[in-house]
């Protein structure tokens, strides 16, 4: 395991923009750990409609950053009370959506500390019932990596004010609020920590368990190219927020991988325009169905015959095929 030290930077263009630099640019065959710090900001999911996911009054008014990450999953808030960890490591069938195996040396050094912390529902470490980290993946062909958020000292008031957070994911973890079903690990400590003496802590533990950690700085030219990437992609506008299509069909559903929701432009009965969004983790990009879908007949057996190459497990996670297209054209409301 090579620690990569990412030397202080807070602004999270930057910081996404370092971790998918490691991830296309770096040796396979080594894994890496990249601890990084944002300032306030709304880290939206690969597959998510920005403008419906933040209070965008607000995030204007206090200069909130909002960036599109390229993992699935929903939308975080981010600040200098938290604290995000990436491992990032060669491409594994079996490593895919398989949180616990990324999060399990992370709760390991977190029971060490006293705190009563451990993998629940997809993708989340809870402590006492309560959210402490929220976890998400990405993979490419040869490398992925599975990254997640510390809630050490957040400001936990400014998520439910900066986030548009819907009622159909706090009733499916039967919360109230989304304050009522998150929490700072200080709570659980005795002692009160800073992030950066909880950093260390943590590097610590995982070094325990890996004797052969190294810690690497990136050259000169290894930074031009981040900042390259942040500067092409993700201080873009195109890519933070992107146009909303045009639609007159509108279908969300959730289900145990999380939502789905399709917008559909349906003229002259074909499929014009078809947009996918959801907190769901998936490898493979739904544009590939999106496009695949554009210009067919909006019936039944013509959406079953398009989508028929299609295995949903690489898009959305473990939905069947059936589903999916009962969700596209209504059929479980007929």
């Amino acid at each position: 395991m090579i620690f990569i030290e990412n030397e202080g930077v807070t602004n999270p263009f930057l910081n996404l923009a370092l971790e998918e630099y490691i991830l296309r640019n770096f040796d396979h065959g080594n894994d890496y750990l990249l601890f990084y710090v944002n300032e306030p900001s709304i880290i939206i999911g690969r597959n998510q409609n920005t403008l419906e996911e933040i209070n965008h009054k607000y995030v204007e008014e206090k200069n909130i950053h909002v960036v599109r990450r390229i993992s699935g999953g929903g939308a975080v808030y981010h600040d200098f009370g938290n604290l995000n960890f990436s491992f990032i490591t060669d491409y594994d069938v079996k490593s895919l959506n398989n949180f616990r195996k990324f999060t399990e040396p992370v709760i390991k050094v977190l029971n060490k500390m006293g705190v009563p912390a451990e993998l629940k529902g997809r993708n989340d470490i809870v402590a006492n019932d309560k959210k402490i980290s929220g976890n998400a993946q990405f993979s490419s062909v040869k490398r992925m990596f599975s990254h997640g958020t510390l809630l050490l000292d957040s400001d936990l008031s400014e998520v439910s004010n900066a986030l548009n957070v819907k009622m159909s994911k706090i009733e499916s973890k039967g919360h109230k609020s989304v304050r009522s079903r998150v929490a700072n690990i200080n709570e659980f400590l005795s002692e009160k920590l800073k992030v950066e003496e909880f950093r260390k802590q943590i590097l610590k533990g995982l070094y325990e368990d890996r004797p052969n950690f190294e810690t690497y700085k990136l050259t000169p030219e290894e930074w031009k190219g981040v900042h390259q990437l942040k500067d092409e992609k993700y201080s873009q506008w195109d890519w933070n927020y992107g146009k909303s299509p045009k639609f007159n069909i509108h279908r969300t559903k959730r289900f145990p991988i999380g939502e789905i929701d399709v917008r559909i432009f349906v003229e002259k009965g074909h499929i014009e325009n078809l947009k996918i969004y959801g907190d769901f983790f998936g490898k493979d990009p739904v544009s590939n169905i999106e496009e695949k879908l554009q210009g067919i007949r909006y019936d039944l057996a013509s959406i079953k015959e398009a989508l028929q190459e299609f295995e949903m497990k690489l898009y959305f996670g473990d939905i069947s095929k059936e589903e999916f297209v009962n969700l596209i054209f209504g059929a479980d409301e007929l």
